[in-house]
């Protein structure tokens, strides 16, 4: 098969679909792999550095999208994207349509196969191309909190590890899972008063157990959720919902009684957000105040580090990457991890809680296959 690797066009997205070293895989299995020139500019990769590796560079990503049977990407594909995609061609990347009916209607008047990185499984339940650009997004999110936080950004002034003899800040992370178990992580490491809100209490004794008590592990009621967001200084939002959106966690009349200068993180903002007052921004504009608060919302958090966080997802989407470009369709159907992660085929949306979030119709696997 022919792989396919256009260059990101979202804004501030330095990422790369397939690494060199990712590329040698694909060739290595008989694959010839089409890169669209300066693809990987943005984490130091060279034409001549993926030519090394075995691809041909190709002009344009038109010419990338009407050469390929499969498509490997990092972020959702763009409109101007849309159009390019064809029936029968595999998209492999991440989607995150819950919150985008745009898109979604794009992709199923293309007709392709889309495979979003998000909603494939593995043996254990987890989400494993979504656990690497969540471990990133996790420890980003406490260093935005802390830049925010500065006077000059319109933040309340701290230091978020405070110095001895002062008081450090107080960062409230809503939800236990990868990304608030990483910003919990950091958030810690630097110092801060941490307290970490979820629905499982299984999950709130490993993380109990995880950071021996250097943090506070509530269980989330509609009165500790009150509280806790009323004292923080830092707000995480860490909810993860497979393939839906978000739910709105805190609305705008909680968030007004937070301190003025205090911070809000929606790393979920990517499923439409966990705070009622967030709105996608970018590395470009990445914070905007409501009611006094600092809202930080970028929508591809990530893509600030590419370098890291091309290696840590090639890592990751390279065994599912190479068994759809050697079978094609029918590795969704073989492989039930990969089955999860289809959303969209040959027209019609495949994810349940995706459809349902976009109030659309959803086909069994076995319908749309047949």
């Amino acid at each position: 098969m022919k792989i396919g690797v256009p260059k990101e066009i979202k804004t501030h997205e330095y990422r790369v679909g397939l690494t060199p070293g990712a590329v040698r895989e694909y060739v290595a299995a008989g694959h010839d792999v089409l890169v669209e020139t300066n693809a990987g500019a943005g984490i130091g990769v060279t034409d001549d550095d993926y030519r090394g590796a075995g691809a041909t560079i190709a002009g344009s990503a038109r010419e990338v999208f009407a050469s390929s049977g499969m498509i490997v990407k990092v972020k959702e594909p763009q409109p101007s994207e849309w159009t390019l995609l064809r029936e029968n061609q595999v998209l492999f990347t991440y989607l995150h349509l819950a919150p985008d009916p745009e898109q979604a209607k794009g992709l199923l008047k293309s007709g392709c196969t889309a495979v979003a990185y998000e909603t494939v499984t593995d043996e254990h339940g987890g989400l494993p191309l979504l656990a690497p650009m969540s471990e990133v997004a996790g420890r980003l999110a406490i260093e935005a909190a802390g830049a925010a936080l500065r006077r000059y950004a319109g933040g309340r002034g701290l230091l978020m590890g405070g110095v001895p003899g002062v008081q450090p800040a107080r960062v409230v992370v809503l939800g236990g899972g990868v990304v608030g178990t990483h910003a919990a992580r950091m958030a810690v490491g630097l110092g801060a008063e941490v307290t970490i809100l979820d629905r499982s209490i299984p999950r709130l004794r490993e993380l109990d157990e995880l950071f021996e008590g250097r943090v506070r592990t509530r269980f989330s009621t509609i009165d500790v959720l009150e509280n806790e967001v009323f004292a923080a200084d830092a707000v995480i939002g860490a909810v993860l919902i497979p393939g839906a959106s978000a739910p709105k966690l805190v609305g705008r009349k909680m968030l007004s009684t937070m301190r003025k200068g205090s911070v809000i993180v929606d790393v979920a903002i990517d499923q439409g957000g966990c705070f009622e007052t967030s709105r996608p921004t970018t590395h470009a504009d990445p914070t905007y105040e409501v009611d006094g608060v600092i809202h930080y919302c970028v929508a591809n958090m990530p893509g600030a580090v590419p370098l890291t966080s091309s290696q840590a997802l090639n890592n990751a989407t390279l065994p599912f990457g190479l068994a759809l470009a050697n079978k094609g369709f029918a590795a969704v159907l073989e492989d039930p991890h990969l089955r999860a992660g289809l959303n969209v085929h040959r027209g019609r949306l495949t994810s349940r809680p995706v459809a349902e979030s976009l109030g659309l119709p959803c086909s069994p696997i076995e319908q749309v296959a047949a």
